[in-house]
């Protein structure tokens, strides 16, 4: 039997809301540090990336498209799953803590790539609320994928 899912009370609307915009505030900021300093992240990601300019401005637009897409509730789990994509590179590739044998590099890194992590779990919760729950409240759009 198949339970239909009671709609988000405003209150929960607001909450949710606030929750979006908390989420993706460190991410709009760094949206705006890889646009400002476009050269130094193409530099530091030379040997990382297969096509380093991506680290630059693209990146930091394709984190301002994705914050923008949670907060508005323009299909947000597209925006959700955008940011877990950005995620993953961010913690195994610039972050990995393991290959550091200076104990201070290694312990920052560290705290990194598990900030890196449990963002990564944030985003794919958010994805599934929101792709499972459908339109929610101060959301311009539904879902564009249906866990239902």
């Amino acid at each position: 039997m198949r339970v239909q899912p009671r709609p988000v009370s405003t209150l929960g609307g607001v909450i949710l809301l606030l929750g979006r915009i908390l989420f993706v505030a460190l991410f709009v900021s760094a949206a705006r540090g890889h646009i400002k300093n476009h050269p130094r992240y193409v530099e530091g990601s030379g040997k990382k990336l297969p096509i380093p300019v991506l680290a630059g401005w693209p990146a930091g637009v394709f984190l301002l498209l994705a914050s923008v897409s949670i907060v508005a509730g323009i299909w947000a789990d597209i925006g959700s799953l955008m940011i877990a994509v950005f995620l993953v590179p961010a913690a195994v590739l610039f972050h990995p803590f393991w290959s550091h044998t200076d104990p201070a590099a290694r312990r920052t890194h560290e705290q990194s790539f598990y900030r890196d992590v449990s963002l990564l779990g944030a985003a794919l919760a958010l994805f599934v609320l929101f792709a499972a729950v459908g339109h929610v409240p101060f959301a311009v759009t539904g879902p564009a994928l249906n866990l239902r």
